[in-house]
């Protein structure tokens, strides 16, 4: 009785103990799955992070455009200066409209009198020359114009030069101008008026 239970026991206990290793050999499976996904998506994360950062010049370690523009002939000279510049690729881009443009732009500014800033005929080159200029450097460094950093020089520019220029367009005409162009079409009411007048009159008296 003993031996034939022992019999029948010991088969249950056997297929208990591979379930329960199978079951483990599982689990650690499962676990071991678990355990590198978040590696595999962490890693992933990582690289796209790094993509987005040096596609909008974030980042702050040396970035040299992965292409360069064409469009001009000293696009080759720019991006060889922006692939050792230790900095973003934003900051490449201050530096050169600095020395390639802002020189030349304060230089020709220097050449004028002080008086003739705010003459368009004689700033028209000089000016259409500095826009000009930091558009052909983002167009070989790929980076759209205008863009904020552009803006702002723009807005140094006019503070600096342009700022007590009078804005002739928007100030209104001398007060004996407008007098005039409000007084002659009221004089002219009653005048066309008695001519009209006059004409009716004429007009009856002959028929």
């Amino acid at each position: 009785m003993t031996a034939a239970t022992f019999s029948l026991m010991f088969p249950g206990c056997l297929g208990t103990l591979l379930l329960w290793a199978g079951c483990s050999t599982v689990l650690c499976l499962v676990d071991e799955k678990l355990a590198i996904q978040p590696t595999t998506t962490t890693g992933y994360r990582s690289t796209e992070m790094m993509a987005e950062n040096a596609t909008y010049g974030e980042s702050t370690l040396p970035l040299a455009p992965t292409k360069c523009g064409d469009k001009s002939i000293l696009c080759g000279d720019y991006c060889d200066i922006c692939q050792y510049f230790a900095g973003s690729i934003m900051e490449c881009l201050s530096v050169l409209m600095t020395h390639q443009c802002l020189d030349k732009f304060e230089k020709a500014m220097a050449s004028l009198n002080s008086s003739d800033w705010c003459i368009w005929d004689k700033m028209t080159t000089i000016y259409s020359n500095l826009s000009q200029c930091t558009e052909d450097i983002c167009d070989c460094l790929l980076i759209p114009w205008p863009n904020p950093l552009v803006e702002q020089t723009f807005v140094n520019i006019h503070s600096t030069f342009f700022r007590d220029c009078p804005s002739e367009e928007l100030s209104d005409p001398p007060p004996a101008i407008v007098f005039a162009l409000v007084i002659t079409p009221i004089c002219l009411i009653p005048v066309m008026v008695s001519l009209v007048v006059l004409k009716t009159k004429n007009g009856d008296g002959s028929s």
